[in-house]
Protein backbone atom coordinates (compact mmCIF):
# COMPACT_ATOMS: atom_id res chain seq x y z
CA UNK A 1 0.00 0.00 0.00
CA UNK A 2 2.53 2.60 1.13
CA UNK A 3 1.70 6.24 2.39
CA UNK A 4 -0.57 8.55 0.36
CA UNK A 5 1.27 11.67 -0.13
CA UNK A 6 -0.19 12.66 -3.13
CA UNK A 7 -1.52 15.72 -2.32
CA UNK A 8 0.96 17.31 -0.96
CA UNK A 9 3.93 15.92 -2.92
CA UNK A 10 5.94 18.49 -4.43
CA UNK A 11 7.27 16.90 -7.47
CA UNK A 12 8.31 17.47 -10.79
CA UNK A 13 7.76 15.71 -14.39
CA UNK A 14 10.67 14.50 -16.12
CA UNK A 15 11.28 12.39 -19.48
CA UNK A 16 12.99 9.22 -19.03
CA UNK A 17 16.16 10.30 -21.16
CA UNK A 18 17.27 12.84 -18.29
CA UNK A 19 18.06 10.09 -15.86
CA UNK A 20 20.72 8.59 -18.62
CA UNK A 21 23.60 7.26 -17.20
CA UNK A 22 22.48 7.54 -13.01
CA UNK A 23 22.57 4.67 -11.45
CA UNK A 24 19.00 3.86 -9.44
CA UNK A 25 18.03 1.59 -7.04
CA UNK A 26 14.74 0.03 -7.64
CA UNK A 27 12.48 -1.40 -5.67
CA UNK A 28 12.41 -4.73 -6.92
CA UNK A 29 9.36 -6.03 -4.74
CA UNK A 30 7.47 -3.76 -6.72
CA UNK A 31 8.08 -4.10 -9.79
CA UNK A 32 7.69 -7.20 -9.69
CA UNK A 33 3.93 -6.97 -8.09
CA UNK A 34 3.28 -4.93 -11.34
CA UNK A 35 4.52 -6.99 -13.85
CA UNK A 36 2.46 -9.71 -12.27
CA UNK A 37 -0.51 -7.35 -12.09
CA UNK A 38 -0.38 -6.19 -15.52
CA UNK A 39 0.98 -9.36 -17.94
CA UNK A 40 -1.34 -11.71 -18.49
CA UNK A 41 -4.29 -12.78 -20.85
CA UNK A 42 -7.16 -11.12 -21.72
CA UNK A 43 -9.32 -13.30 -19.10
CA UNK A 44 -6.76 -12.55 -16.21
CA UNK A 45 -4.57 -15.46 -16.41
CA UNK A 46 -0.51 -14.85 -15.87
CA UNK A 47 1.90 -15.61 -18.51
CA UNK A 48 3.05 -19.53 -17.34
CA UNK A 49 5.71 -21.69 -19.05
CA UNK A 50 5.60 -25.01 -20.70
CA UNK A 51 5.34 -26.67 -17.08
CA UNK A 52 2.70 -24.28 -15.98
CA UNK A 53 4.86 -21.98 -13.99
CA UNK A 54 3.98 -18.16 -14.10
CA UNK A 55 6.33 -16.23 -16.29
CA UNK A 56 4.57 -12.97 -16.06
CA UNK A 57 7.27 -10.96 -13.64
CA UNK A 58 10.30 -12.94 -15.83
CA UNK A 59 9.10 -11.38 -18.66
CA UNK A 60 8.11 -8.07 -17.52
CA UNK A 61 11.61 -7.50 -15.93
CA UNK A 62 13.52 -8.49 -18.73
CA UNK A 63 11.71 -6.61 -21.62
CA UNK A 64 11.26 -3.28 -19.44
CA UNK A 65 14.97 -3.72 -17.90
CA UNK A 66 16.69 -4.06 -21.47
CA UNK A 67 14.86 -1.24 -22.89
CA UNK A 68 15.91 1.19 -19.76
CA UNK A 69 19.28 -0.01 -20.47
CA UNK A 70 19.06 0.07 -24.54
CA UNK A 71 17.04 3.27 -24.86
CA UNK A 72 18.20 5.64 -21.60
CA UNK A 73 21.15 4.20 -20.64
CA UNK A 74 20.39 3.73 -17.35
CA UNK A 75 22.12 1.60 -14.77
CA UNK A 76 19.89 -0.20 -12.57
CA UNK A 77 19.94 -1.50 -9.34
CA UNK A 78 17.49 -4.04 -7.92
CA UNK A 79 16.78 -4.28 -4.43
CA UNK A 80 14.56 -6.63 -2.64
CA UNK A 81 12.84 -6.89 0.76
CA UNK A 82 14.22 -9.09 3.08
CA UNK A 83 12.68 -9.95 6.05
CA UNK A 84 9.10 -7.98 7.06
CA UNK A 85 9.10 -5.88 10.31
CA UNK A 86 6.74 -7.18 12.73
CA UNK A 87 4.37 -4.42 12.67
CA UNK A 88 3.70 -4.73 8.83
CA UNK A 89 1.60 -8.20 9.87
CA UNK A 90 -1.35 -6.36 9.62
CA UNK A 91 -0.74 -4.77 6.62
CA UNK A 92 0.67 -8.32 5.17
CA UNK A 93 -3.03 -9.88 6.49
CA UNK A 94 -5.25 -7.19 4.68
CA UNK A 95 -3.61 -7.55 1.64
CA UNK A 96 -4.34 -11.53 1.64
CA UNK A 97 -7.70 -10.66 2.38
CA UNK A 98 -8.45 -8.41 -0.37
CA UNK A 99 -6.45 -11.09 -2.79
CA UNK A 100 -8.66 -13.77 -1.99
CA UNK A 101 -12.16 -11.56 -2.32
CA UNK A 102 -10.89 -10.61 -5.47
CA UNK A 103 -9.86 -14.19 -6.44
CA UNK A 104 -13.57 -15.15 -5.77
CA UNK A 105 -14.49 -12.07 -8.06
CA UNK A 106 -12.35 -13.36 -10.80
CA UNK A 107 -14.40 -17.12 -11.05
CA UNK A 108 -17.54 -15.23 -11.03
CA UNK A 109 -16.10 -12.87 -14.03
CA UNK A 110 -15.86 -16.09 -15.80
CA UNK A 111 -17.93 -17.70 -15.94
CA UNK A 112 -19.96 -14.85 -17.00
CA UNK A 113 -17.73 -14.65 -19.75
CA UNK A 114 -16.64 -10.77 -18.82
CA UNK A 115 -13.00 -11.12 -19.53
CA UNK A 116 -12.58 -7.51 -19.04
CA UNK A 117 -14.14 -7.52 -15.82
CA UNK A 118 -11.87 -11.04 -14.92
CA UNK A 119 -8.81 -9.10 -16.12
CA UNK A 120 -9.76 -5.91 -13.72
CA UNK A 121 -10.70 -8.12 -11.18
CA UNK A 122 -7.24 -10.39 -11.67
CA UNK A 123 -4.81 -7.51 -11.58
CA UNK A 124 -5.76 -7.26 -7.76
CA UNK A 125 -4.50 -11.17 -6.98
CA UNK A 126 -0.57 -11.31 -7.81
CA UNK A 127 1.16 -13.49 -5.36
CA UNK A 128 4.88 -13.22 -5.35
CA UNK A 129 6.54 -15.59 -3.84
CA UNK A 130 10.02 -16.39 -2.50
CA UNK A 131 10.91 -18.55 -5.40
CA UNK A 132 10.12 -15.72 -7.71
CA UNK A 133 12.01 -13.47 -6.36
CA UNK A 134 14.95 -15.46 -6.41
CA UNK A 135 14.39 -16.32 -10.05
CA UNK A 136 13.88 -12.42 -10.73
CA UNK A 137 17.74 -12.16 -8.77
CA UNK A 138 19.11 -15.01 -10.65
CA UNK A 139 18.18 -13.57 -14.02
CA UNK A 140 19.41 -9.75 -13.47
CA UNK A 141 22.80 -11.50 -11.85
CA UNK A 142 23.12 -13.74 -15.54
CA UNK A 143 21.94 -10.11 -17.19
CA UNK A 144 25.80 -8.23 -15.20
CA UNK A 145 22.72 -6.28 -13.37
CA UNK A 146 23.32 -5.71 -9.27
CA UNK A 147 20.66 -7.46 -7.24
CA UNK A 148 20.43 -7.90 -3.72
CA UNK A 149 18.17 -8.63 -0.79
CA UNK A 150 17.69 -6.29 1.70
CA UNK A 151 17.98 -6.92 5.28
CA UNK A 152 14.33 -5.78 5.78
CA UNK A 153 12.47 -3.04 3.85
CA UNK A 154 13.38 -2.69 0.22
CA UNK A 155 12.46 1.19 0.18
CA UNK A 156 14.62 1.15 3.04
CA UNK A 157 17.76 -0.18 2.14
CA UNK A 158 17.25 2.04 -1.35
CA UNK A 159 17.28 4.47 0.27
CA UNK A 160 19.83 3.96 2.66
CA UNK A 161 22.00 3.77 -0.93
CA UNK A 162 20.77 6.70 -1.93
CA UNK A 163 21.97 8.75 1.05
CA UNK A 164 25.19 7.08 0.95
CA UNK A 165 25.78 8.48 -2.62
CA UNK A 166 26.23 4.80 -4.02
CA UNK A 167 22.87 5.24 -6.42
CA UNK A 168 21.23 8.83 -7.98
CA UNK A 169 18.14 7.67 -6.54
CA UNK A 170 15.90 5.29 -5.14
CA UNK A 171 12.83 4.28 -7.79
CA UNK A 172 9.33 3.63 -6.35
CA UNK A 173 5.76 3.90 -7.49
CA UNK A 174 5.65 4.26 -3.66
CA UNK A 175 6.49 7.47 -1.10
CA UNK A 176 8.22 5.22 1.48
CA UNK A 177 11.40 6.05 0.02
CA UNK A 178 11.24 9.55 1.07
CA UNK A 179 9.59 8.39 4.62
CA UNK A 180 13.59 6.59 4.78
CA UNK A 181 15.46 9.51 4.09
CA UNK A 182 16.05 9.28 0.63
CA UNK A 183 17.63 12.60 -1.03
CA UNK A 184 15.40 12.21 -4.35
CA UNK A 185 13.09 9.55 -5.50
CA UNK A 186 12.33 8.65 -8.90
CA UNK A 187 7.88 7.82 -9.18
CA UNK A 188 6.52 5.95 -12.50
CA UNK A 189 9.83 4.55 -14.07
CA UNK A 190 7.58 3.11 -16.83
CA UNK A 191 8.26 3.23 -20.73
CA UNK A 192 4.56 2.69 -22.07
CA UNK A 193 3.55 6.07 -20.63
CA UNK A 194 0.45 4.93 -18.81
CA UNK A 195 -1.15 2.72 -15.58
CA UNK A 196 -3.16 0.57 -14.92
CA UNK A 197 -6.58 1.38 -12.73
CA UNK A 198 -8.06 -2.13 -12.11
CA UNK A 199 -10.95 -0.01 -9.72
CA UNK A 200 -12.11 1.72 -13.49
CA UNK A 201 -10.60 -0.81 -16.00
CA UNK A 202 -9.12 1.71 -17.83
CA UNK A 203 -5.42 3.11 -18.49
CA UNK A 204 -4.72 6.35 -17.23
CA UNK A 205 -1.61 8.30 -18.70
CA UNK A 206 1.54 9.23 -16.63
CA UNK A 207 4.56 10.06 -16.58
CA UNK A 208 7.99 9.95 -14.88
CA UNK A 209 8.58 11.97 -11.60
CA UNK A 210 11.44 13.18 -9.69
CA UNK A 211 10.76 14.23 -6.16
CA UNK A 212 13.67 16.33 -4.24
CA UNK A 213 13.07 15.32 -0.49
CA UNK A 214 14.97 18.84 0.37
CA UNK A 215 12.87 21.07 -1.92
CA UNK A 216 9.91 18.97 -0.82
CA UNK A 217 10.09 19.97 2.88
CA UNK A 218 11.11 23.59 2.28
CA UNK A 219 8.00 23.71 0.22
CA UNK A 220 5.80 22.76 2.85
CA UNK A 221 7.48 24.21 5.93
CA UNK A 222 8.50 20.87 7.79
CA UNK A 223 10.64 18.70 8.44
CA UNK A 224 11.91 15.00 7.81
CA UNK A 225 10.18 13.89 11.26
CA UNK A 226 7.18 15.59 10.78
CA UNK A 227 6.61 13.93 7.27
CA UNK A 228 6.95 10.91 9.81
CA UNK A 229 4.86 12.04 11.43
CA UNK A 230 1.81 13.24 8.56
CA UNK A 231 2.40 9.47 7.60
CA UNK A 232 1.53 8.13 11.03
CA UNK A 233 -1.84 10.00 10.73
CA UNK A 234 -2.37 8.97 7.12
CA UNK A 235 -1.95 5.64 7.83
CA UNK A 236 1.13 3.52 6.38
CA UNK A 237 2.34 0.03 6.05
CA UNK A 238 2.82 -0.11 9.95
CA UNK A 239 0.00 1.51 11.38
CA UNK A 240 -3.11 2.58 10.06
CA UNK A 241 -4.03 6.23 11.09
CA UNK A 242 -6.65 7.80 11.57
CA UNK A 243 -10.04 7.41 9.67
CA UNK A 244 -11.04 11.08 8.30
CA UNK A 245 -7.72 12.54 8.18
CA UNK A 246 -5.59 12.44 5.07
CA UNK A 247 -2.63 14.44 3.86
CA UNK A 248 -3.74 17.65 3.71
CA UNK A 249 -5.35 17.67 7.01
CA UNK A 250 -2.70 15.84 8.34
CA UNK A 251 0.04 18.42 7.06
CA UNK A 252 -2.10 21.39 8.97
CA UNK A 253 -2.45 19.44 12.42
CA UNK A 254 1.84 19.09 12.11
CA UNK A 255 2.42 22.48 10.83
CA UNK A 256 0.05 23.90 13.68
CA UNK A 257 1.27 21.90 16.53
CA UNK A 258 4.84 20.49 15.24
CA UNK A 259 4.19 16.85 16.45
CA UNK A 260 1.50 14.42 17.41
CA UNK A 261 2.32 15.06 20.65
CA UNK A 262 1.28 18.15 21.00
CA UNK A 263 -1.50 17.65 18.73
CA UNK A 264 -5.08 17.43 20.45
CA UNK A 265 -6.02 14.63 22.73
CA UNK A 266 -8.43 12.87 20.40
CA UNK A 267 -5.98 13.04 17.92
CA UNK A 268 -2.89 12.16 19.48
CA UNK A 269 -4.85 9.17 21.38
CA UNK A 270 -5.59 7.43 18.67
CA UNK A 271 -2.31 6.72 17.18
CA UNK A 272 0.38 7.26 20.47
CA UNK A 273 0.80 3.72 20.86
CA UNK A 274 2.41 3.04 17.78
CA UNK A 275 3.93 6.92 17.01
CA UNK A 276 7.31 5.54 18.59
CA UNK A 277 7.77 2.54 17.04
CA UNK A 278 6.42 3.43 13.55
CA UNK A 279 9.33 6.73 13.67
CA UNK A 280 11.93 4.28 14.63
CA UNK A 281 10.93 2.35 11.43
CA UNK A 282 11.41 4.96 9.32
CA UNK A 283 14.15 7.12 10.64
CA UNK A 284 16.24 4.60 12.09
CA UNK A 285 15.68 1.63 9.59
CA UNK A 286 17.51 -1.66 9.34
CA UNK A 287 19.67 -1.21 6.57
CA UNK A 288 23.57 -2.38 5.44
CA UNK A 289 26.36 -1.68 3.82
CA UNK A 290 27.02 -5.25 3.27
CA UNK A 291 26.39 -5.17 -0.50
CA UNK A 292 27.99 -5.10 -3.66
CA UNK A 293 27.61 -2.55 -6.86
CA UNK A 294 29.89 -3.75 -9.19
CA UNK A 295 28.68 -5.31 -12.51
CA UNK A 296 28.13 -8.83 -12.87
CA UNK A 297 29.74 -10.87 -14.97
CA UNK A 298 26.87 -10.70 -18.04
CA UNK A 299 26.12 -14.45 -19.12
CA UNK A 300 23.99 -13.91 -22.25
CA UNK A 301 23.80 -17.93 -23.31
CA UNK A 302 23.07 -17.71 -19.58
CA UNK A 303 19.85 -15.72 -20.62
CA UNK A 304 19.18 -17.79 -23.35
CA UNK A 305 19.43 -20.87 -21.12
CA UNK A 306 16.95 -19.89 -18.73
CA UNK A 307 14.53 -17.85 -20.71
CA UNK A 308 14.09 -20.09 -23.81
CA UNK A 309 15.31 -23.41 -22.09
CA UNK A 310 13.83 -23.12 -19.13
CA UNK A 311 11.11 -21.34 -19.10
CA UNK A 312 9.60 -20.80 -22.69
CA UNK A 313 10.53 -17.89 -24.13
CA UNK A 314 10.82 -16.74 -27.50
CA UNK A 315 14.56 -17.08 -28.36
CA UNK A 316 14.85 -14.64 -31.60
CA UNK A 317 13.33 -11.97 -28.77
CA UNK A 318 15.25 -12.51 -25.93
CA UNK A 319 18.42 -12.30 -28.14
CA UNK A 320 17.05 -9.24 -30.00
CA UNK A 321 16.50 -7.52 -26.37
CA UNK A 322 20.26 -8.31 -25.13
CA UNK A 323 22.04 -7.17 -28.45
CA UNK A 324 20.07 -3.78 -28.12
CA UNK A 325 20.81 -3.44 -24.41
CA UNK A 326 24.59 -5.11 -24.38
CA UNK A 327 25.73 -4.54 -28.29
CA UNK A 328 29.17 -5.27 -27.06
Amino acid sequence: MGVALTPISVKQAIELEQLRGKRLAIDGNGELYQFLALIRLPDGTPLRDASGRVTSHLSGLFYRTTRLIADYGLEPVFVFDGVPPVLKSAELQRRRAIRERYEEEVVVARAAGDLARAYSKATMTSRLTRDMVGEAMHLLRLMGIPALRAPSEAEAQAAHMARSHAVWAAASKDFDSLLFGTPRLVRFLTISGKEYLPSQGAFRAIKPELIDLDHMLATLGITREQLVDIAILVGNDFNAGIKGIGPKTALKLVRDHGSIEQMPASVRDAVEPMVAQVRKLFLVPEVSDEYGLDTERRDPEGVIQYLCGERSFSEERVRAALRRAFPT
